[in-house]
């Protein structure tokens, strides 16, 4: 099994009004040990501190959380947990809290964190940085080469949409009903480097394609490759970068599962000569868009014949084509379950709407917040390591 780990994003908030708060500056050092003192205003480090890692994001608004890599569900779970019950502590010191939704639904003026690479941002990209305010799920999976990294990356980009869908979690953007389930997909899009990609290949055709980004100056560095799926700089894994927060951290963990099982699959494919799905990337664009629009509420496109089906039907193939997998792992029954709990449910987004008949966006707040920490909180085993940098067991 491989190694897996997750870096959330989370709003901090005013837990009455359901203002946004920038209170990161402040909550940071009660997060970071003394020693990486130095980490407090460098906002790239990422500090260890009682089995969650911590760090700045673009706005002094929210805040990240990674887990350290994970070989079971439940593990990984509970550091979700443990990592959300500490941010939130820390909100609290300062009258806040953490919620895990992917966009504000209040309106509010945003806090740019002062760091130079950030402000050197918002000079070059102006009203998209100053609007800037997005959370996402980002799910690490370890991969043994950065080669066998691209070949999974060219097997799974036509079911990416798929995760959109599944992590729907943000109808409302700076108090307005969006009409989108994800509306922080089409948020994060207005970045240049960001989105599905074409069929790479090769690692050397990869590798070019990112330096001919970068040398063409629109992005600034190689750090703005915000691709859909991508080799991660610092660790031995792809990143996929698709999802929402995720309101419960049990749908967090099933996600990072299910794109576990994806990368796996994809691998085993390249090893045994399977082509990538020959999907235009301009088709992958119009599946994520409907996944945005719609989540699990109508139709999305099938990954297999990029037809309108019914959204149900096309999370259920997605378990089903990575069954194989599941089941070995011992996961299968999880996924299954997981999935039809969702669908019965509702994702993060359906989960807003509710609140919101109710109370308003202050009640979606406010309800997101209980939801951002529920389930147990419990103690693991000490790892000073860094995270998601552990390699796969021999």
């Amino acid at each position: 099994m491989r190694t897996f780990g997750v870096e959330e994003e989370l709003l901090i908030v005013d837990p009455e009004s359901g203002m946004l708060l920038a209170l990161a500056d402040l909550m940071l050092p009660s997060l970071v040990p003394p020693q990486q003192e130095a980490a407090r205003v460098l906002p790239a480090q990422k500090p260890v501190h009682e089995g969650a890692d911590f760090s700045y994001e673009l706005k002094l608004e929210q805040i990240e959380t990674q887990t350290h890599p994970c070989l079971e569900y439940t593990e990984l779970l509970r550091q979700l947990r443990r990592g959300r019950a500490l941010a939130d502590r820390a909100a609290r010191a300062h009258g806040g809290r953490v919620a895990a939704l992917a966009t504000s639904p209040q309106g509010s003026a945003t806090h740019l964190t002062p760091n130079p690479r950030y402000m050197t941002m918002q000079q070059r990209f102006g009203l998209t940085v100053r609007n800037q305010l997005t959370c996402g799920l980002h799910v690490h999976t370890f991969v043994e080469s950065p080669e066998e990294g691209v070949a999974v990356m060219d097997r799974i980009r036509d079911k990416l949409a798929v995760l959109i869908a599944l992590s729907a979690n943000s109808p409302y953007w700076n108090g307005a009903e969006t009409g989108f389930e994800s509306y922080r997909t089409q948020a994060w899009n207005r970045w240049p480097g960001s989105g599905p990609t074409m069929i790479f290949g090769s690692l050397p055709v990869y590798r070019r394609v990112v330096t001919r980004l970068v040398e063409s100056g629109v992005l600034m560095d190689e750090g703005m490759v915000y691709f859909d799926a991508r080799l991660c700089r610092q660790h031995p894994t792809v990143e996929i970068r698709v999802a929402d927060v995720c309101l419960r951290a049990e749908d967090a963990a099933l996600i990072a599962v299910l794109v576990r099982a994806l990368v796996e699959s994809a691998a085993r494919e390249w090893n045994d000569g399977v082509d990538p799905a020959p999907v235009p990337t301009l088709l992958l664009r119009m599946a994520a868009w409907q996944a945005s629009n719609c989540g699990l509420r109508g139709e999305l496109l099938d990954f297999g014949t990029f037809t309108p089906a019914p959204a149900a039907d096309v999370v259920r193939a997605l378990v089903d084509f990575v069954a194989p997998v599941l089941e070995e792992q011992g996961e299968l029954e999880l996924a299954r379950e997981g999935v039809e709990r969702i669908l019965a449910e509702g994702t993060g987004s359906q989960l807003q709407r509710g609140p919101f008949r109710a109370g308003g966006l202050p009640a979606v707040v406010e309800r997101a917040i209980e939801l951002t920490t529920e389930g147990p909180v419990t103690e693991g085993p000490a790892d000073s390591r860094s995270p998601l940098g552990r390699l796969r067991p021999a």
